[in-house]
């Protein structure tokens, strides 16, 4: 089996020697709640798509749709975990489902702790789940990697957690040092609430490979699939970056449930996370298939998330069209290592994102709307220039007006965000 690696530079990925963009979907309710059928299919749509990883949650998602079908460890009379004392059924099921998805050239991106199993979390302070004692997680680790290492996975060791307390920190980095210990090919990373820093004591540890971050569901915060990427890229060691979570197609914006993410803002975020030193690749959601959403079934996250659609109607939705396309992009126009630049766009609002690669041989530039940009350099200096209308994938030449140094693109006839791409 072989694994991901990451490029020398720090920027990205390569699978067998190439480029590799992650491209992945949010599927982590898959172990408790998927039949094999159902697997199959889904399987066989995103393969179609060129869908590359898959983000599913080792245990089980607290806030998935009822009923579970299996559990990972055996339940007392209330219900509850109380010995995890685990349920060998559970992660057998799962190795077959890792099979079937490992056949198909899907890797699979394991959460190990979700935050409601590891103490002083947001999740664990309100009791979701009971909190795993230190010497049991540490054995459920050896056993996670040692059993599912052979599919070569990436290990996200925790899931949409914040940092409480020291001891938070203990766990995580405990966890981390095991898995490199055991596998020392695989690659880790660690998946956050959108607002929590890393620990210092963890950016620098030896055993994280590559950063994730979660832009997230509120629509207030859509600011934050570039800023974080920012954020990210400012850190002082420098490791690939993905978007891990940016908004769900078809979520609503979090609390307030005032409308939902569309298409047009799923490409936004990924987008502008590319443009922004996410350039490692961007993870998908649809509000329906992370949680595994039946008819009829009970939901358990609807205060904040509402309610999902039905998951084989969330597997046709077009934003994952629109993301498999990125990846179209990055691998046909080599856009790999691209670079964000902040002082080339003049006058531009944060919005519209300018990116180039370390030879300054390709650029790209994302804008949510149709407007003229201008650029402090010389686009003549690029053999072509060519602006892509996101919602049609018409490819446009656009004008360009040069003065004293100054490129200006002149609006598109299209109503929709554009990607302009140029090259020497």
């Amino acid at each position: 089996m072989s694994f991901l690696q990451i490029v020398p530079e720090k920027t990205s990925f390569l699978h067998e020697g190439q480029p590799f963009f992650y491209l992945a979907d949010t599927v982590w309710s898959a172990f408790t709640n998927v039949t094999q059928e159902e697997w199959e299919k889904y399987l066989n749509y995103r393969k179609l798509q060129g869908f590359n990883v898959l983000q599913i949650n080792l245990l089980h998602q607290w806030d998935a749709s009822l009923p579970y079908l299996r559990f990972p460890f055996k339940r007392d009379e209330r219900g509850s975990y109380s010995k995890f004392e685990r349920d060998e059924t559970y992660f057998d099921f799962a190795e077959k489902l890792l099979e079937q998805a490992v056949k198909k050239g899907l890797i699979p991106a394991l959460v190990l702790l979700w935050c409601n199993f590891v103490p002083d979390t947001w999740a664990s302070q309100r009791g979701i789940s009971p909190v795993m004692p230190f010497s049991v997680m540490e054995e459920y680790i050896h056993y996670a990697v040692e059993r599912f290492s052979r599919f070569g996975p990436i290990f996200v060791v925790s899931g949409d957690t914040n940092f409480g307390s020291q001891e938070t920190v203990r766990y995580y980095l405990r966890a981390l040092e095991i898995v490199k210990t055991i596998a020392p090919s695989v690659l880790t990373t660690m998946h956050l609430q959108p607002e929590v820093d890393l620990p210092e004591v963890i950016v620098q540890s030896p055993y994280l490979d590559f950063y994730m971050y979660q832009s997230g569901h509120r629509r207030e915060k859509q600011h934050f699939p570039y800023a974080l990427a920012q954020k990210f890229l400012c850190q002082p060691v420098k490791r690939p970056i993905v978007n891990g979570e940016p908004c769900y197609e078809g979520h609503p914006f979090g609390f307030t449930k005032e409308g939902s993410f569309k298409a047009f803002d799923v490409r936004k975020a990924i987008w502008q996370s590319l443009l922004s030193g996410a350039c490692a690749g961007v993870t998908y959601g649809a509000h329906g298939i992370w949680c595994w959403h039946r008819v009829g079934a009970e939901f358990r996250g609807v205060e904040f998330s509402g309610e999902p659609f039905e998951w084989d109607i969330a597997l046709s939705f077009q934003g994952a069209w629109d993301v498999a396309f990125a990846k179209y992009i990055f691998e046909q126009y080599k856009l790999f290592g691209l670079q964000p630049v902040e002082d080339v766009l003049s006058g531009a609002p944060s919005e519209i994102r300018f990116a180039i690669t370390p030879d300054r041989s390709r650029f790209a530039i994302y804008s949510p709307n149709t407007q003229s940009i201008t650029l402090k350099m010389n686009l003549k200096e690029f053999s072509n220039v060519i602006g892509i209308n996101l919602t049609t994938r018409h490819i446009i030449y656009p004008q360009i007006v040069l003065e004293s140094g100054v490129s200006k693109i002149k609006k598109l006839p299209c109503n929709s965000d554009v990607l302009f791409l140029g090259f020497c």
